[in-house]
């Protein structure tokens, strides 16, 4: 049994539920944009975000769920497919999960409308059942979800960035919307508890181990999921680059940010960078944190009791490091 299908297993009910939802919820009266909802809803990906969602609230109410824990889940759905389409647009990307990307079929303007659209789509869900302690926690993670890419783009021109700055942008880049999941799945069961702010803690915890996993397939040898060398080329600062350049000498510090600005297009230089960055040990440093982040995690769940939820949601924490992709 693939560990996805495993860690779905107790919810897998409530997905099939929500998969419907979701489909309405993206329901439009003009034909052009049913196309392209259509087209997205069946070509999503392992849709961890609802099952966040469902197994924190399942775990928190004793195996039950209602309508708002439906709602959080379409809506968080919604305000992520946006932000995919409109990266997409930004990135000048042409594939997304192996697929055309939206842009790439129906061109710019399209594809930023359609964003617009699911976005407000998924505002709108949330104020007509005044679901307004849901939408807080969906608003704060979109507004820090701009805000890290914006402060990514700013540091990166200079590549002087500290870890501190680091864990800022993936704080607010990748982890705010995987708190977000797990913030509202507690919320929509137990509004104003303390769970709530202890499941966002752990959704964040999540979402950093989550991104430094994903900075360190970077370096890997193989090509699953990204190519190798792709951040360099982005001059994309990640952690195993910051400490290196943290630690070696300014004369290597000197050659490094030098191959990161001038030559990030030279193959055997990108090379070059990630065989002196494992030398370092950058790998190692990055893989002790991210492990870290993971144990945070997993602690901030021993504390309650056992249950098939529970552990469907240790098994997402190991697999978000485990992951091969």
């Amino acid at each position: 049994m693939k560990i996805v299908a495993q860690i779905k297993e107790p919810v897998s009910e409530e997905m099939e539920i929500f998969e419907k939802k979701f489909h309405e919820a993206m329901s439009s009266k003009v034909a052009l944009l049913n196309r392209i909802t259509y087209y997205i809803v069946n070509r999503k990906g392992k849709q961890m975000r609802p099952m966040f969602v469902f197994l924190t609230a399942k775990l928190l109410a004793n195996g039950e769920v209602n309508e708002r824990t439906y709602r959080g889940a379409s809506v968080i759905e919604l305000i992520h497919t946006a932000t995919l389409v409109h990266d997409d647009v930004v990135d000048e990307s042409n594939k997304r999960r192996g697929f055309f990307s939206i842009n790439a079929l129906w061109k710019n303007k399209i594809a930023v409308l359609v964003g617009d659209y699911l976005l407000s789509k998924g505002l709108l869900l949330s104020i007509d059942n005044g679901d307004f302690d849901l939408l807080k926690i969906i608003s704060v993670a979109v507004r820090e979800m701009s805000e890290g890419e914006l402060l990514q783009i700013e540091k990166a021109r200079r590549l002087d960035i500290t870890e501190e700055v680091y864990y800022d942008i993936i704080r607010q880049k990748t982890a705010t919307l995987i708190a977000a999941c797990c913030s509202l799945g507690a919320c929509s069961v137990k509004p104003e508890s303390k769970e709530v702010e202890i499941f966002r803690k752990f959704g964040e915890l999540c979402g950093m181990a989550f991104q430094i996993k994903d900075d360190l397939f970077d370096y890997g040898e193989t090509k699953i999921g990204k190519p190798t060398g792709i951040d360099i080329k982005e001059q994309k600062m990640t952690l195993p680059l910051i400490y290196v350049l943290n630690t070696c000498s300014k004369q290597e510090k000197k050659w490094l940010i030098n191959s990161v600005k001038n030559h990030n297009k030279d193959k055997k230089r990108v090379k070059e960078v990630i065989a002196f960055v494992k030398q370092h040990g950058g790998l190692a440093y990055a893989e002790t944190k991210m492990m870290a982040f993971k144990e945070e995690a997993l602690a901030l769940l021993s504390t309650y009791p056992d249950s098939e939820y529970k552990n469907s949601l240790e098994l997402m924490v190991n697999y978000v490091v485990d992951r091969k992709k």
